[in-house]
């Protein structure tokens, strides 16, 4: 019997199955390819919400746990995925500047903003009004994340690449059973496919498409991230990832014309120099109601949790809910309120 069984291998499977080498426990991981958010997630950590020059939730907490999270991470695989890379946040008027200004005195954000005002020195973007820097940004090369540690696993024979199964998964008192592997606790960590999930479908995971380009720009020379109404993160190489869409309804992972065009109008608004389209992604984001993440147990079946919900902020999110989920389950402490499924208990036995 192993301790676990972790469903999923994406920012959130990777970020529990850490935690559980931590503390020396057993685990076997069962991960398709269907949910592909951590693959072609953009990657930036970035704790302030650029739109509306506000913190994100619990921004600073979840930074000091994912910085040496990452690293430990590259040190263990021999890899680098973590790029610290200043954000410079656009400005389009004199307003703009202003907010920028008054949010960076509130006293939660002025750690995070830079009040130095920087001019534009790159010719092919049109900046006119400067730019306010974040600092403790950067970019997480997600797809190569993703890739090593499924490789890891697999030579240390813990991963099996499968869609998974429920008719196959038996709860039993004291643990659960998948396909003659037993196990004490199983975790499910599916992203958007946790709709699908006839245990844990009460709970309410919307979904958010968003899709990206890559673009190759030879002229622009950019080594900051950019962010305006779309951003654009340098790949090293001449290449840029632009993203990001937003779309509530369409539910599938194929890429559309119409958000490339939206895109490709949103960049060409700042953006002048000649560049050329050499790729186009889409994913499901795990989006919640309350935009707050779904961690904890199940509130009938006691060796079934969840770890999801993260949105767009898996990269920063991840570590915090994962650690606090492992500890909940081996030292029974508490979940964050705010991310503890629990909060949908009455849900549940409503529709049960």
């Amino acid at each position: 019997m192993v301790d676990y069984i972790v469903v999923g291998l994406g920012l959130a499977g990777i970020a529990f199955c850490e935690e559980l080498e931590v503390k020396n426990k057993s685990f076997q991981v069962i991960s398709d390819e269907s949910q592909t958010s951590s693959v072609v997630a953009g990657g930036l950590y970035n704790p302030v919400i650029l739109k509306r020059f506000t913190l994100a939730w619990n921004a600073k907490e979840q930074l000091e746990l994912a910085m040496p999270f990452y690293q430990r991470i590259e040190e263990k695989l021999q890899i680098k995925i973590d790029y610290k890379i200043p954000v410079l946040r656009r400005f389009a008027s004199i307003e703009e500047q202003n907010m920028w200004f008054e949010a960076a005195d509130k006293p939660q954000l002025a750690y995070f903003l830079n009040t130095k005002l920087l001019k534009n020195t790159n010719q092919h973007i049109n900046a006119d009004f400067g730019y306010g820097e974040v600092l403790y940004t950067g970019w997480l090369d997600t797809k190569l994340l993703l890739k090593s540690y499924k490789e890891y696993l697999s030579k240390k024979g813990q991963f099996t690449n499968a869609s998974f199964d429920f008719e196959s998964l038996e709860l039993h008192d004291g643990f659960v059973e998948y396909k003659g592997i037993k196990a004490k606790q199983i975790v499910f960590a599916t992203g958007f496919g946790l709709h699908q999930n006839p245990f844990f479908s009460y709970l309410p995971l919307n979904g958010t498409k968003g899709e990206l380009l890559t673009i190759k720009a030879p002229d622009l020379k950019e080594n900051k991230v950019i962010k305006s109404s779309v951003f654009i993160i340098p790949l090293g190489d001449d290449l840029y990832r632009v993203g990001a869409t937003y779309k509530w309804k369409d539910k599938t992972n194929t890429p559309t014309q119409e958000s490339k065009d939206e895109l490709l109008e949103k960049l060409n608004t700042f953006l002048t120099c000649d560049y050329e389209v050499v790729d186009h992604v889409a994913g499901i984001r795990p989006t919640v109601a309350d935009r707050r993440p779904l961690v904890g147990r199940h509130p009938k079946y006691q060796h079934l949790y969840a770890l999801n919900g993260f949105g767009s902020r898996g990269v920063m999110i991840g570590p915090m809910a994962a650690t606090q989920l492992v500890e909940s389950i081996e030292n029974n402490t508490t979940i964050h309120p705010e991310m503890d499924i629990a909060r949908f208990t009455k849900k549940y036995f409503k529709g049960d």
